[in-house]
């Protein structure tokens, strides 16, 4: 069964945007700030590929009775991806998909820590990241890079004895990895998915503090990381971002699978 954050048990289920005979099956949006989703969702299909080039978007009735928001909602909605480039007005035909730009902005679905599930994906992402980084970085760090990555962790350590998650020190402990590999892409990449990180960790440092074992893993692998960096091991300091994952699934919020084996960099 899906998880939702709210009380960690059910996850919402998100609709998709669909024209013609799939909007009777649209469920209402039920967040705030509805025109933002209404208008996410949109851009969803067209990024997908759901609504093509030139196709006719449903009439503005259509899409509010469909999604359970009023017309003012859909205007907005529509305006935003208008901002964007992806539809266009037609005088007296209606709103048509546009093509794709080039170049799109980095997002993410506006639900995608909604459930547990999605949760999980963060953590993935954040493990391939963050494993990445770290190989990088026992390749490429100075001495003075060393050094932060060092005052990083020795905050992490402050703050998880006085009884703290210490989500921001974490945080900063890889952002100090991010700089150490000299390719300032991946400092802005974290920085952009921080905004979900910060959610996502709350959920697996929550169920870390369960358990003083798994304190002390934690303690111990950030502990890893940095020496397997500091010594240039960068298969270690790959291995070493494999535990968060794992303890979801021993903590029972989420199902046991099997996980593909962590390659070494060459």
């Amino acid at each position: 069964m899906r998880r939702n954050l709210s009380d960690n048990l059910m996850c919402m289920a998100d609709p998709v945007f669909a024209p013609s005979a799939r909007l009777a099956a649209a469920e209402p949006l039920v967040a705030e700030r509805l025109s933002d989703r209404l208008a996410a969702r949109l851009i969803h299909q067209i990024e997908s590929g759901r609504l093509q080039p030139d196709e006719r978007l449903p009439s503005e009735a259509q899409i509010a009775a469909a999604h359970g928001v009023s017309r003012s909602v859909v205007r907005e909605a529509v305006h935003q991806v208008k901002s964007r480039g992806m539809v266009r007005a037609r005088q007296g035909s209606g709103v048509f998909v546009s093509f794709q730009p080039r170049q799109r902005s980095l997002a993410f679905d506006p639900q995608v820590l909604e459930s547990i599930d999605a949760v999980v994906q963060v953590v993935e992402l954040r493990r391939v990241l963050e494993g990445e980084m770290a190989a990088l970085a026992a390749r490429r760090a100075t001495p003075a890079q060393l050094g932060g990555i060092r005052r990083a962790l020795q905050a992490i350590d402050t703050v998880t004895r006085a009884g703290e998650l210490g989500l921001e020190e974490d945080l900063a402990f890889h952002r100090a990895i991010g700089e150490a590999t000299g390719n300032p892409q991946f400092v802005r990449l974290l920085s952009f998915i921080e905004q979900y990180l910060i959610d996502a960790m709350r959920i697996t440092k929550g169920n870390e503090a369960r358990r003083p074992e798994w304190l002390a893993q934690v303690h111990d692998e950030h502990h890893a990381i940095y020496k397997a960096v500091a010594a240039r091991n960068a298969a270690a300091a790959l291995r070493h971002h494999l535990g968060g994952e794992k303890r979801l699934a021993d903590g029972g919020l989420v199902p046991k699978r099997q996980r593909s084996p962590t390659r070494s960099p060459s």
